[in-house]
């Protein structure tokens, strides 16, 4: 590992020589938060996003994770989804079934995908819905200082712009405290209809990774964690402080280029 380290609140940051080490730190991680909830709790609630992330969680399904994690125990969520049929190229949900889920033994019943055959508004009544069953039988934990369901792990990647799960700059759902899922039909970004966890929810996770690599994300890596004023931009990735919980930032070298204070060896 190239540099290892906290920074104030804005958690621990680890930044890695390459690709390949970042991977395997990141399933070392998971695999050891997930045998940590196993035990204290009898399963593991994990809440996955999109883009390059689960590419980076591939190792998991090499040796030795895909047998010595209880994946049986897994109860899988997403932070967020695009409101698209389930095998569409856009689909969270078929990433991380492609790459991830269909090569290691989950319990189908513990995955937990939206109903992609409603309106966003819908998918994301239902989702709180389901996920506020679980909680109820505290398949997900509860928060002690909120009502707010309170995940083992939220893995969360980051856009250039600062945008974690569908929560974009500037976008009213970042005032959003009530509801625990929201929608959107205006993303930035295609697709334009999406459910997204809300900042509570994502702050009342026990731990909280952010995944973030490459140089184009680099200048949304130094506003959203060094401490650059009160005219820095208020990206969403800075929002995410968890109240109670440990927030880990996972970044290869070109990502963290821009990071104040930190001077890599070429």
């Amino acid at each position: 590992m190239a540099l290892s380290g906290d920074n104030n609140d804005r958690g621990e940051l680890r930044i890695h020589e390459n690709l390949d080490e970042l991977r395997t730190d990141l399933a070392d991680y998971i695999a050891e938060l997930s045998e940590a909830a196993v035990k204290e709790r009898g399963v593991f609630a994990i809440a996955l996003s999109g883009g390059s992330l689960i590419g980076l969680m591939g190792k998991l399904c090499e040796a030795p994770y895909n047998k010595t994690v209880d994946w049986a125990k897994w109860y899988i969520f997403w932070a967020d989804e695009r409101v698209v049929a389930k095998n569409h190229s856009d689909s969270n949900y078929k990433l991380a079934k492609d790459g991830l889920l269909s090569k290691v033994p989950i319990v189908p019943s513990h995955v937990h995908s939206i109903n992609d055959s409603v309106s966003a508004e819908e998918a994301a009544d239902e989702y709180m819905f389901v996920i506020r069953q679980l909680v109820k039988t505290r398949m997900v934990g509860v928060s002690d200082i909120s009502d707010c369901p309170k995940f083992d792990l939220i893995l969360l990647g980051m856009g250039p712009d600062g945008h974690i799960a569908s929560l974009f700059p500037n976008h009213s759902v970042l005032d959003e405290t009530d509801e625990w899922v929201t929608f959107i039909t205006d993303s930035p970004k295609p697709p334009p209809e999406r459910i997204t966890f809300t900042l509570p929810v994502i702050n009342s996770a026990s731990n909280v990774a952010m995944v973030v690599t490459g140089e184009s994300k680099a200048e949304a890596v130094h506003s959203a964690i060094d401490n650059i004023g009160p005219d820095c931009p208020s990206l969403p990735a800075r929002l995410v402080q968890p109240s109670k919980g440990k927030l880990i930032w996972f970044l290869d070298k070109p990502a963290a280029s821009k990071l104040d204070g930190f001077q890599f060896s070429e």
